[in-house]
């Protein structure tokens, strides 16, 4: 059978998986009656709540004669990881370019990727049917994108196509009159080459797909690069410091959104296969008897660390959770370095505290949800950047090139935060339609709660997009947060006498009612400086009032975080306790005393 390899990158939200559902309702994948979701490739409930692809899947259609299997990537730049090791399975790449925002800053990143591993790229401008898409300029910006790169005279000449993923249909010119996917299925036949393999000899591949099953274990997998796979035959797992031999107990490929099984499998396939546990990322599968190792999948560098805690408060295992021990956490964070390229632990950490190296606030966040949705409870450590010293001693810190676009009013609050988090400004200009676009350079620890704090500025109407640059010397320090925090003095339910009160020197976090402990953060104070309050304070009735005649007084509202502003938000003496149902701001110190002596001992230190 014919066969196409397809990958599909783009900067995130310039609607890949809209154009795959497009591709497969066309391709007949589906039934003429049968109910199907959007973004069917989104499978996971985050990915459908953030609008964003997380994690890298596989699924195949068919056109004439020829099988396409479709990987689709994530697009945001903490997800660097999974396109890395997509690019390693594929023989050519759909870049997809929004037709009114044109190549941003993770375009620039995966169309390198994708020409350091030899693929060349069918562009698609999307959602040229959109209010205020400008095809045309889309397609000039991409070209001077690929100039810009230094790709060959003949890279030029790329083929390309203007669609609408929603409106489905793809066509030769942006006011063509093609009403299908028809252009772009010729293409991807047309331009992406068959699978650069060797139909006879020893197999072989290189694992770039881990799954798991209740059932089956652990599943693994990529793209065959040469001879033919039989279930039960007997191959060797090829790792960074061990090989083990095992047999092939089941064998697999992707028909539809569906792995199916299969007896044998032939070059240029991508296969997933069972019958070992121990496997990563990276590793070589190939013929006991011709063991060949590849090289492994290089990825950017992790530039975060955060610590994961076991959950120690009074309130522990109150909320639901079943996991709750540092070992249940550690064991889960293990799980996830073996399917994620781009997650580290760190061994030498002490035995109560898992430390992790990711590529980003992003990427940490999504884990951490994941996890609590799977009922783990822990308590977490405010984020920290990897820092690292150059040859002459000096302190290097990790930066990225951030692209902005906001509206020209937002202009002023927009440079005054960048330049509070120590941005270099690189270009600024205007776009003409109300709109300002600026390019930064900014330390990654500046960009740690940016994201919130710019949307607010504009209003919900700004664009974000930011890409690991490299290290730089230290740009000094960035101050997190200018305001303390209103600390409870006892344990037990907020109450509305002692809210009334307590409003009045900053703002809450949670509503009346809500359980309590000594320790734990309550709200923000209006100053910079922390406030031990106490917010379960009950009012004494008597005989000439009773406990509830002022109830008449308004409250203000109390303030909910996201998990990515929670983050943001921590200092350095802070944890911040996550849990299926809440999330709660504490003190490291729980004690007032206590910490009252620790804080004297760090400032005589």
């Amino acid at each position: 059978m014919d066969i196409r390899n397809v990958g599909i990158i783009a900067h995130v939200d310039h609607g890949k998986t809209t154009l795959v559902d497009a591709i497969f309702r066309q391709s007949g994948m589906f039934r003429d009656n049968e109910a199907v979701k959007d973004r069917v490739m989104d499978s996971n409930d985050l990915e459908r709540e953030r609008g964003i692809t997380i994690l890298s899947k596989v699924a195949s259609c068919h056109y004439q004669n020829t099988k396409i299997n479709i990987v689709d990537t994530p697009g945001h730049a903490d997800f660097g990881g999974e396109v890395e090791r997509v690019l390693s399975m594929v023989d050519g790449v759909l870049l997809v370019i929004d037709a009114c925002e044109g190549p941003m800053p993770q375009t620039r990143f995966v169309l390198k990727k994708a020409f350091d591993n030899g693929l060349k790229p069918i562009v698609v401008i999307n959602k040229i049917d959109r209010d205020g898409a400008r095809p045309l300029d889309a397609y000039d910006k991409t070209l001077d994108l690929f100039i810009d790169l230094g790709c060959g005279e003949d890279d030029l000449f790329f083929p390309h196509v203007y669609a609408s993923g929603a409106g489905g249909f793809a066509r030769s010119e942006p006011n063509g009159g093609e009403e299908d996917m028809r252009l772009l299925f010729e293409a991807i036949v047309k331009h992406v080459p068959p699978p650069k393999v060797q139909a006879d000899g020893p197999s072989r591949l290189q694992i770039n797909n881990l799954d798991y099953s209740d059932y089956l274990g652990r599943m693994f997998g990529g793209k065959l690069l040469r001879g033919r796979v039989h279930v039960g035959d007997r191959m060797t797992c090829v790792g960074e410091d061990r090989n083990q031999s095992f047999n092939v107990t089941k064998l697999w490929t992707y028909e539809s959104l569906k792995m199916v099984e299969q007896e044998v499998v032939e070059a240029g396939e991508i296969v997933m296969m069972s019958g070992l546990d121990e496997v990563l990322i990276g590793d070589t599968v190939c013929d006991a008897q011709y063991v060949e190792a590849m090289p492994r999948i290089e990825v950017e560098p992790s530039t975060l660390t955060m610590n994961f805690y076991a959950n120690t408060s009074p309130l522990s295992g109150k909320d639901g959770g079943k996991f709750l021990t540092i070992h249940k956490i550690r064991e889960r964070l293990e799980k996830e370095e073996k399917v994620s390229v781009s997650l580290k632990l760190d061994r030498s950490a002490t035995g109560e505290t898992v430390k992790v190296a990711a590529r980003g606030e992003m990427q940490l966040s999504v884990l951490i949800e994941t996890m609590r949705r799977e009922g783990y409870e822990m308590a977490i450590a405010r984020p920290e950047v990897i820092f690292r010293e150059n040859d002459l001693g000096k302190r290097l810190e990790p930066t990225e090139q951030l692209t902005c676009e906001f509206p020209d009013e937002a202009t002023g609050g927009v440079m005054e935060e960048l330049s509070r988090r120590k941005a270099e400004i690189e270009d600024m200009q205007s776009l003409g339609n109300g709109r300002t676009k600026v390019v930064a350079s900014i330390p990654t620890r500046g960009l740690i709660g940016f994201r919130s704090v710019y949307l607010t500025l504009t209003r919900g109407a700004g664009i974000l997009a930011s890409i690991f640059e490299g290290y730089e010397v230290y740009r000094g320090e960035v101050q997190s947060r200018t305001i303390g925090s209103l600390i409870s003095k006892e344990t037990g339910k907020v109450t509305r006498y002692a809210y009334e009160h307590v409003q009045e020197r900053g703002q809450f976090f949670h509503p009346v009612g809500t359980d309590v402990y000594a320790g734990m953060i309550v709200g923000s104070c209006s100053r910079d400086e922390d406030m031990v309050v106490n917010c379960t304070l009950q009012k004494a009735a008597n005989n000439m009032r009773s406990a509830t005649s002022d109830a008449t007084t308004v409250l203000d509202p109390h303030k909910d975080f996201s998990l990515e502003q929670a983050l943001s938000w921590l200092r350095d003496d802070e944890l911040l306790e996550v849990t299926p149902k809440m999330l709660r701001f504490r003190k490291k110190i729980l004690d007032h005393s206590e910490r009252k002596v620790a804080e004297r001992r760090a400032v005589s230190v």
